[in-house]
């Protein structure tokens, strides 16, 4: 896979039934800490709420998820949200559905199916868009090589971040991480193992 889908907005919808409120906010993380700050925001902000139950998704082919009930009976709220993300094909996700209780009690099976229709409601008013992974490459060459490399770039789908004109050509790349290889391959081709670039790292 190339890439995933990520949220682009935060979100929040409301939902009730038989009196209580549920809150359900969306929103985009990249780590576990953004998660802890964005639900320790949420807390201060709905502060006399009964419960924050929250789930959340990092990453998409090597995830990162959690989850938690907040007080609700055991299964009834955490993992049906992080049931409903799973199944949305989104990842750097979190999603915090709020209950402002009643005084009703709706049993377990009534607090799957409100947490449930919470987070669908959230991701039904979420807009996405793809996360591609990215790597930057360095390269060193010759002024006669400048003009081919650079088309070459383009080419692949790569993006020029830095050039540097002293004695040879400095190139600063970045490239989608599933077309390195063939840039690669085809670089050493343009340049009869001239140039060999060096990867600085990844990024999205």
């Amino acid at each position: 896979m190339t890439g995933y889908l990520i949220p682009t907005n935060a979100c929040t919808v409301k939902y009730e039934i038989a009196k209580s409120r549920f809150i359900a906010t969306l929103l985009y993380v990249e780590s576990v800490d953004d998660v802890q700050r964005e639900l320790a925001r949420i807390r201060a902000e709905m502060s006399t709420a009964s419960h924050h139950v929250y789930a959340f998704r990092i990453g998409y082919d090597t995830v990162t998820e959690g989850m938690s009930d907040d007080g609700e009976p055991s299964g009834t709220a955490g993992p049906p949200v992080l049931a409903i993300l799973r199944g949305s094909k989104l990842g750097d996700t979190l999603i915090i559905v709020t209950r402002y209780f009643g005084g009703t009690k709706l049993g377990t099976g009534g607090l799957v199916r409100a947490y449930s229709e919470a987070a669908r409601q959230a991701l039904a008013a979420a807009k996405t868009t793809e996360k591609i992974e990215k790597t930057q490459l360095e390269m060193v060459f010759s002024y006669s090589l400048y003009e081919r490399i650079k088309r070459l770039i383009a080419e692949h789908t790569g993006e020029i971040d830095d050039e540097q004109f002293t004695e040879q050509v400095r190139v600063t790349a970045t490239f989608p991480t599933a077309r390195l290889a063939e840039f690669q391959d085809d670089l050493q081709e343009l340049t009869a193992g001239q140039v060999t670039p060096n990867i600085l790292g990844d990024s999205t």
